[in-house]
């Protein structure tokens, strides 16, 4: 290449440069926050602190073996912090609902769902809000050394008996997981022999489907013999006076 075209590829080059707009090397935002050990800039709000909240989770599931297992697996293997965790049948035979309390920061309330919805026997996820009715059962057996003062304490929790036997009874209690948690306290000055609770059972509250798979899998109570002919007479008598659809000669 001779020098003259040269100089000319040079000059164009240098036009381009000079033609191109952005801030200047002063005008440059920097990054702030410190870096990791890798030497890789962290965000100061991925670094932000968030306290911990107790929630409650439902998901809807296939009805299968070993679902359970592989929630509390994940459970496990995420080390989440989890207070309860049930599983039970839905009004559709091919899925089951699972209910999830935790206590958690947001991120990994976050994180919970987002793993949840990964597997494979999921169908639906979501998290409760704080209207949800929400109950737990407990079982105990009270060492009834005090009759009279064990049955007004389960009087007081609306507690119901469930056996009575020379030394003890035992009484079943139902409510929030707080209430649970006071009359369990309310027993411990009887000494609680034995207990045992179930963790907590949720749905959301009125029409409200606890979670967006519900509605197209609901699966409506089957009607008697005799009511499904009346409703199929009504329908076909329906059908029968039913005007007929519009046509190109009207």
């Amino acid at each position: 290449m001779s020098r003259e075209r040269a100089e000319a590829n040079s000059a164009d080059q240098d036009a381009e440069r000079d033609g191109l707009t952005g801030p200047g090397p002063d005008e440059r935002e920097r990054p702030s926050g410190r870096r990791s050990k890798e030497g890789v800039r962290v965000d100061p709000d991925a670094e932000a602190s968030h306290p911990e909240r107790r929630t409650t989770i439902s998901a809807l599931v296939k009805h299968e073996p070993g679902v359970l297992a592989e929630v509390a697996g994940l459970v496990s293997r995420r080390r989440f912090d989890i207070d309860s965790l049930t599983v039970g049948q839905t009004t559709n035979p091919e899925t089951a609902r699972v209910t999830l309390t935790i206590e958690e920061p947001e991120p990994g309330v976050r994180q919970v769902e987002k793993q949840l919805a990964k597997l494979v026997p999921v169908i639906s996820v979501r998290e409760l809000g704080r209207d949800a009715v929400r109950r737990e059962l407990a079982v105990l057996k009270v060492h009834d050394d005090r009759p009279a003062a064990v049955e007004s304490v389960a009087e007081m929790f609306d507690a119901r008996t469930l056996d009575a036997e020379p030394g003890t009874v035992t009484v079943e209690v139902t409510g929030s997981s707080a209430e649970v948690d006071r009359a369990i306290e309310a027993f411990q000055r009887f000494g609680v022999r034995e207990l045992t609770r179930t963790g907590t059972a949720a749905l959301a509250r009125g029409t409200e489907w606890t979670t967006d798979a519900e509605a197209e899998r609901y699966e409506r109570t089957r009607l008697r013999p005799e009511t499904a002919s009346t409703d199929r007479a009504t329908e076909n008598r329906g059908a029968a006076t039913a005007p007929e659809a519009p046509t190109n000669d009207d």
